[in-house]
């Protein structure tokens, strides 16, 4: 994220994905493909990709953008997560935010789990709706 420009750029690319993710879904509920297990895996993935996304953004505008938490080497092993005006609650935001994986992991975990089973589906088993 070089320069502001960059992270700016980056804010927006998440954006971009959360709107996808929220569109993905409304689609898929719209079209009742949530019935079929796979999608249904796919529709939870997305919401994990959402969530994944708002608290990447918020990270980002946190130490990148208005640079309210700064993070410091306090050791080999130990980092200390400073809010500027002392504002600890800002601090464990932070740092509860930066913990993303949290979020990414079952996203991808969902998405593998559709992914499985659409591959295990006898191809070109439909309904007259053209639901599988």
């Amino acid at each position: 994220h070089a320069g502001i420009e960059g992270v700016w750029v980056h804010q927006f690319a998440h954006l971009f994905f959360l709107f996808s993710m929220v569109l993905l879904i409304y689609w898929l509920r719209q079209a009742g493909l949530v019935k079929v297990p796979g999608w249904r895996y796919i529709q939870y993935s997305a919401l994990f990709f959402i969530l994944w996304n708002m608290d990447t953004m918020l990270v980002h505008f946190l130490d990148e953008q208005v640079r309210a938490v700064s993070v410091e080497s306090s050791g080999s092993w130990t980092i200390r997560v400073v809010a500027v005006g002392d504002r600890d609650w800002l601090a464990v935001l932070y740092y509860l935010a930066k913990l993303d994986h949290l979020l990414s992991l079952p996203a991808m975990i969902f998405l593998l789990l559709g992914l499985r089973d659409f591959s295990n589906r006898q191809p070109f088993q439909y309904d007259k709706n053209g639901i599988p």
